[in-house]
Formats: structure tokens, sequence, C-alpha cells
């Protein structure tokens, strides 16, 4: 705690938020490098009104108070399961987590583990690299779980997903798994997310008409406007294409790629929500599904690691969890050569350390799968103290083995 405390007070004083010629906090003047609608240029106007230096401070305290808001959400969500009808109030089960692990429904979690697990989730890299930068990431992803996790019955559910993805669009892609996930809530809740982020459109249309017509008739298509796609910190489908081909532009291939990874991907979220009720999975496939298909993820947008993190030790998979930490905490893509296009020229041995994350997430991908299509799925402690009575296993089925 006094750890977080000291870089919490050190980093406003650093020149972490990029001011230079590339970046405008005032108005939306450069659509032709525009990586988010013009939606996004409205929403941020308040931040003008902020001295720099102020903005600075602002920006890296409420990343980090963020940090902290994901990591209870995080646990929220490892806890999330979703039951179509009234589930009497199961037993309780010793457990072997004695941490703050949360049960169903969630416990209020003291500030002490939470704080402790602040100061953990900072080694992780794409969370550092968030605060450190001043990026939205954390928010983005707060709101998006916030809104998933609500029960399907609540009012509005849907509505701050949408304003997520008119702020980035690759969110846009839970919108498509919840009207793909077989329950009626789910798809009400997807054509509410639906209607908003159409509102945004509308609503950047209204104050920036013409930036929002060059903006989506034209620069949305226009993959390369956020940045080189084949540097090291791009982690997705098309950084890594780009790097094994040495080229910059990864052509047909990548984007075939992407076709086939974003219906597979849609189609095991969703599997793994109607025929084995892992909703937790189908929110975290639909994420890593985004994630990798997007032209784009830079590192930072890979701070889902957390909620990650959380559901693979709340299934008390610890190895599993240690080696996912390991890969965040690594940074091995900023130890192969990265400077002056060097990256276009890494032998075959340092590619797995140039795309750590998109390789991580293709890896996950196929372990989800693996678990959708066994025959029966082992159980937790946890997963048998919630689950309905006529969804536990046999008790003398090698397949109940709790872990």
């Amino acid at each position: 705690m006094t750890a977080l405390a000291v870089f919490a007070a050190l980093c406003p004083a650093a020149p972490f938020v990029p001011t230079g010629p590339t970046v405008s906090f005032t108005e939306y003047v450069q659509p032709a490098s525009a990586a988010s609608p013009p939606f996004a240029a409205i929403l941020f106007v308040p931040v003008t009104w902020l001295p720099v230096a102020t903005l600075k401070a602002v920006v890296v305290v409420g990343n980090v108070l963020l940090l902290a808001l994901l990591v209870r959400l995080s646990w929220r969500f490892a806890a999330h399961r979703h039951a179509p009808t009234p589930v009497p109030t199961p037993t309780p089960v010793p457990t072997l987590v004695r941490f703050s692990l949360p049960s169903v429904p969630v416990p209020v979690l003291s500030w002490v583990p939470v704080l402790l697990c602040v100061a953990v989730a900072l080694w992780l890299e794409p969370v550092l690299r968030t605060v450190l930068f001043g990026e939205i990431g954390l928010a983005l992803t707060c709101v998006v779980l916030w809104d998933l996790t609500r029960p399907d019955h609540a009012l509005g559910k849907g509505f701050a997903l949408g304003v997520v993805a008119g702020v980035e669009l690759a969110p846009a892609l839970f919108i498509a798994y919840l009207l793909l996930a077989g329950r009626p809530d789910a798809v009400r809740a997807g054509l509410t997310a639906l209607g908003s982020l159409v509102g945004t459109m509308l609503l950047g249309a209204l104050v920036l008409p013409g930036a929002s017509l060059d903006f989506w008739t034209l620069r949305v298509f226009e993959t390369g406007r956020a940045g080189e796609g084949w540097t090291t910190d791009n982690q997705s489908l098309q950084g890594l294409f780009a790097r094994a081909l040495h080229t910059t532009e990864p052509g047909v291939g990548w984007a075939v790629a992407c076709v086939v990874i974003t219906f597979a991907g849609l189609w095991l979220a969703r599997r793994a929500v109607v025929r084995k009720g892992l909703e937790t999975w189908g929110i975290l496939v639909t994420a890593l599904t985004a994630l990798l298909v997007s032209p784009v993820s830079w590192s930072h947008h890979w701070v889902w690691c957390l909620p990650l993190l959380a559901v693979l030790l709340a299934e008390g998979r610890w190895r599993t969890a240690a080696a996912v930490a390991l890969v965040f905490a690594a940074r091995t893509f900023r130890l192969v050569p990265h400077e002056g296009g060097a990256e276009l020229r890494l032998p075959w041995w340092q590619q797995p350390l140039a795309s750590p994350y998109a390789l991580l997430g293709l890896a996950l991908l196929a372990y989800v799968a693996y678990r959708c299509h066994a025959p029966r799925t082992r159980m937790t402690l946890r997963q048998r103290a919630t689950a309905p009575a006529g969804q536990l296993p046999a008790s003398n089925s090698s397949a109940s083995t709790i872990r």
C-alpha cells in the first residue's frame, strides 16, 4: 500500500500524458488519423477546461482509482453465474481459497485486499502502460464489465455498452454477443446497446456533421489510421501477421484470419454460455476476439487480463493464472529489436516473443473450445456450491473431481 501511495504521488510529476503535435484535446481536426468516432471528441471536451499539469494528475490518480474499481468488478465478474430460474440458496461449502475470492452473492470486500491486488496489478504491462500514458482502457473496461454483469432484467442494461462502443469501436462486438446469446433478456440488452450506439452516431453527426460524414464513410475503413500496425506495440492479429510475414501490409491472409476468428469467437462464446453455462468465459472469449481482430490492439488495450486472471483464480486454476500473469508481466515484446523497422526483420524464434498477447489470446480460444467440447467439465468447490442440483455431476464420476 505504501508503494502504491508513493507511485500515485510521483506519477503526476512526470510528463506521462502526451501533448505532441499529433494529439489534440480541443477539437476534431485530424480525421485522417483519428481512430475513434467524432462522439469521442465531444465526450472529452471537458478535459480542455483543465490546465495540462492538473490534467496529468487527474488522469493518473483517476486511473489508479479505476484500477481499484476494476479489481472489485473482476472478482464480482468471476463469481457471476447466469441462473435462468431462481436457485435455492446452497448450503455453504468450505473453500480452498482463503484470500478475497467472492462467493455468490458477492460480499463486501475490505479495502486491504483490494489495494494489495492493485499493487500487484501494476506489475502487469497493460495496466501500468494505461496508467502511465493516461489511456482510457480501464474506464472503458469497467463500464463494459459493469453493464454485462448486471441482471438481465436490469433497467437499461446494454445502454452503457453502446455508449462505450461509440467511443471505441472494438467493444461493439459485445453487442453481437448479446444478440447471439440465446436468451430473450440478453437480446433485449443487445438491442438497447445497439440503439445507444446509433444514438452516439447521431449526436456526433448533429454536432460535427462534416467530421462524422468523413469518418463513417471513409476513415472507418482505413485500418492504418491508428498507427503503424506492424510494430510490437500492436498485439492484434494484424501485428502478428505483419511481423511473421515481414511486411507492412499483411494483406488477404490477415483479412481472412480476422473473418474466421470473428465468427469462430462469437460462435464459441455462445456455445460456452448455452452448452456449458460458462457466461464468464463467453464474455472473455468475446473480449479476446475483439482484441485479436481489431486492426490495432495496443498492449494497453489488453487490460482485460485482470478479469481473465480473476476467473482463473476463482476456478482454482492457479498454475494457469500464474502463467498468464507471467505473459502480461514479462514484457517480452520490449526485449526484441523494435526500432527503425527492426520488427519486420525478426527471425522465427523471436516471433513468439514479439506477439505474446496475440498468441495467448489464440491459445485461450482453443482452451475454451476444448472445454466446450469436453463431455463433462470438472467443477470447483465454488461451482458446486452455486450450481443447481440438476447440473451437478455424479459423485462417483472422475469428471466431478474438485480442484
